[in-house]
């Protein structure tokens, strides 16, 4: 997404949230380590600017290891295409979907870590009720 224009963390987060059709958005814990990284190996480099904000911008170096890698490129970009065109959640805004799939993440990553006591699962029973009024209320 640099190799199209010089963009923000942010942007390029909302970028991959539109590109997936709203069902996967990057964390900044996910973006700015893989920004800091592609700068580190000379993919990328940051244009400062006032307020402390960054945009990063491909290097010619990165553009050539794009070119060298294009039918992996091709072929990553072609399965997101088919992800976000999959229709899951068809007119939905993309900021819902994203919250839908962040929930439901959550839960399969806390149900890993082991068996809910009672007290947990009603913490948590309270907390997907209150969503449900929040957006019935809506």
């Amino acid at each position: 997404m640099t190799a199209e224009q010089p963009r923000h963390g942010y942007e390029l987060m909302r970028a991959i949230e539109e590109s997936m059709g709203g069902s996967y958005s990057p964390s900044p814990g996910v973006i700015y380590p893989t920004l800091s990284w592609l700068e580190d190996m000379g993919y990328a480099h940051v244009e400062a600017e006032g307020g402390g904000r960054k945009r990063y911008a491909i290097t010619v170096g990165g553009q050539a290891f794009l070119t060298a890698n294009r039918a992996a490129v091709d072929n990553l970009l072609s399965r997101m295409g088919s992800i976000s065109q999959s229709g899951r959640h068809e007119g939905v805004p993309a900021p819902v979907t994203r919250g839908m799939e962040n929930l439901k993440l959550a839960l399969r990553l806390r149900l890993r870590r082991g068996p809910l006591d009672q007290t947990t699962a009603e913490i948590i029973a309270a907390a997907l009720d209150a969503a449900a009024q929040a957006v019935e209320r809506s």
